[in-house]
């Protein structure tokens, strides 16, 4: 049985191929099924989900909560953090005014 000349030279490929696929089938044989990776990490995923839904429903019910009140969001904290406390518009003005004379 001779090997055509052509075929020689592709026989670095063919040993490749075929050792992956080999080395693909044994950690296929080895690995757990999906159903049993699922039945053990299905708390996660529940909780997951469960925590991502909260954070969308909270988010959303804070949002309805600014627009009513007509605040830009966590503006208050940055004042607070920025040491400016709170004050009418028109004390402020008056006192820029005094500082100026």
């Amino acid at each position: 049985m001779d090997i055509p000349p052509q075929l020689l030279q592709y026989r670095y490929h063919f040993a490749i191929a075929i050792s992956v696929s080999v080395i693909l089938s044994l950690f296929l044989y080895a690995a757990p099924r999906f159903g049993s990776i699922l039945a053990y990490f299905w708390p996660l995923f529940a909780s997951t989900t469960l925590f991502v839904v909260a954070i969308v429903v909270l988010s959303g019910v804070s949002l309805l909560a600014v627009e009513a009140h007509g605040e830009k969001a966590g503006e208050d904290i940055v004042d607070y953090v920025a040491g400016q406390p709170e004050q009418s518009s028109t004390a402020n003005h008056d006192q820029d005014r005094q500082i100026s004379e």
